[in-house]
């Protein structure tokens, strides 16, 4: 029995591996591909391989895989990739794997430069390759430098433009942010939906020579072929849509195309080898019955697809709409717990000048307790001096026999205990005055010291209110207001006194 031949397909995502006989077709290679990754569209795409002379070219459905120009390698070495594009993605993608495997084939185009871009293009698409690959713009984790290791401009792009990393990836964030809310499939076909109007999108170019040996491109696409200057790829020199061709056909490396207008002249062109007009001719007929079946009624096979897949996106649609509401009212509680945070925190810095006020009053009030002290002993004091004032007066009368100098003495002693009794006396109105001033102080020390404890109730209150469930926060946040209500009415009393 004959031995089985491995082989490999890379598609745009994955490597698949598979083992084959001597006598497996291209067509059986396919089936089984497309089988294991799940595509029902498989009309749009192909196996395509490096021949012997380093030339991609697609392998041959009803022809067996060894009998092909394949080069000869263990496990043999495929690609699965697009071979034709539809005119009009929105309407003709059906599935969610045909469409990214055509959004990844086409961005690695734009990137690689093999379709030409404009650098605002460029960055629109970049903008919807983030969304499809990383989801909603969110600020709080997307910041700065996010998107330093995505590839998402042609090289030619930034080479161009005097711009930074940072300024490329500030322009396309600023877009990305408009996409919020868009399933990551609509990226996708909104990013092709753009790239099919390139001039270079789905063109298949091939290198050919005139009558007068001019070199040439031909471009074959899903809407007919053109013909091309040889140093511009993007401005058609002369088109021939699908509909206005009669035919097409070669020999050897002469290749013709007969318009439908009889009177028309043939357009002919040389390829530089025979399988090159094999390769051309096999496309444009490839080309041509796609362009053929758009114009006719859906098959059954295609409108149950499009039934499905609708049905799908409607379920991921209204999924995503469910999250959108969650991720919403998260958002609006967490606003909502960040500014009780904020609060909390002002109401802690608030707390620390108020204590720093309480000391102060503490403060006070051991001062005043002090002048209290103070007052007292000058008022005890001044009554013990006006009783020694008192006792020298009575002296004083009691002596009228008293000699001369032994009275001018004791008038003499007299004269300095008046003058000690009335700086005293001053002393103590200075003192007693002095009292009062802190005795006001100290009243609306204490007020404020009601404030405070008040205050300092409802800081732990809040304590409280963040650790209770959800279905008591009404009943705490009431609770809350009241606290509240009676520290406004204290601090007006407060002001009015």
């Amino acid at each position: 029995m004959p031995k089985p031949l491995n082989v490999r397909v890379v598609t745009m995502d994955a490597e698949l591996e598979f083992a084959i006989q001597q006598t497996t077709t291209g067509k059986q290679l396919f089936d089984q591909v497309v089988k294991t990754i799940g595509l029902r569209e498989v009309w749009f795409f192909g196996l395509q391989y490096t021949d012997s002379r380093g030339d991609s070219t697609w392998i041959k459905l009803y022809k067996k895989v060894m009998n092909q120009d394949v080069k000869k390698e263990n496990p043999l070495q495929f690609r699965f990739r697009a071979k034709f594009y539809p005119e009009d993605v929105a309407e003709e993608l059906i599935q969610d794997i045909t469409l990214r495997l055509f959004y990844l084939q086409v961005k690695n185009a734009i990137l690689s430069d093999e379709i030409y871009c404009p650098p605002e293009t460029s960055v629109l698409l970049a903008s919807y390759a983030v969304q499809a690959r990383h989801g909603d713009y969110n600020k709080s984790t997307h910041n700065a430098g996010f998107l330093a290791n995505d590839r998402l401009l042609p090289q030619r792009v930034i080479d161009q433009h005097k711009m930074s990393k940072d300024e490329w990836e500030q322009s396309i964030m600023t877009w990305w942010q408009e996409h919020r809310g868009m399933l990551r499939e609509d990226a996708m076909m909104e990013y092709l939906k753009i790239a099919q109007d390139l001039e270079m999108y789905g063109v298949n170019y091939f290198e050919i020579r005139n009558k007068k040996n001019t070199e040439l491109w031909l471009g074959v696409d899903a809407l007919g072929l053109n013909i091309y200057e040889k140093d511009d790829k993007l401005t058609p020199k002369i088109g021939f849509p699908w509909s206005e061709i009669r035919n097409i056909s070669f020999s050897d490396k002469k290749f013709i195309i007969k318009p439908i207008d009889k009177k028309a002249p043939d357009f002919v062109f040389f390829a530089p080898r025979v399988r090159i007009n094999k390769r051309i001719l096999a496309l444009c007929m490839g080309n041509h019955e796609l362009y053929m079946r758009r114009r006719k009624p859906d098959t059954i096979d295609v409108q149950q697809m499009k039934a499905q897949a609708k049905e799908e996106k409607n379920a991921k649609q209204q999924e995503r709409e469910k999250l959108q509401l969650a991720l919403a009212a998260r958002e609006r509680a967490e606003k909502k717990q960040q500014e009780y945070e904020d609060r909390l925190k002002h109401m802690q810095e608030e707390m620390e000048r108020s204590q720093k006020d309480l000391l102060e009053a503490q403060e006070m009030i051991r001062r005043l307790e002090e002048q209290l002290r103070q007052l007292q002993a000058a008022k005890d004091e001044l009554e013990q001096k006006q009783k020694e004032l008192t006792v020298m007066l009575n002296r004083l009368e009691e002596t009228k026999t008293m000699e001369a100098a032994e009275k001018a003495k004791l008038e003499e002693e007299i004269a300095v205990k008046q003058a000690e009794v009335q700086r005293i006396q001053d002393e103590v109105n200075a003192k007693d005055e002095e009292t009062r001033r802190l005795q006001n102080e100290v009243e609306e020390a204490r007020v404020k010291q009601v404030c405070l404890v008040k205050f300092f109730e409802i800081v732990d209150f809040i304590g409280v209110f963040f650790s209770r469930p959800k279905p008591l926060l009404l009943f705490w946040q009431l609770q809350l207001h009241q606290h509240i209500i009676i520290l406004l009415k204290t601090m007006t009393k407060m002001r009015m006194s």
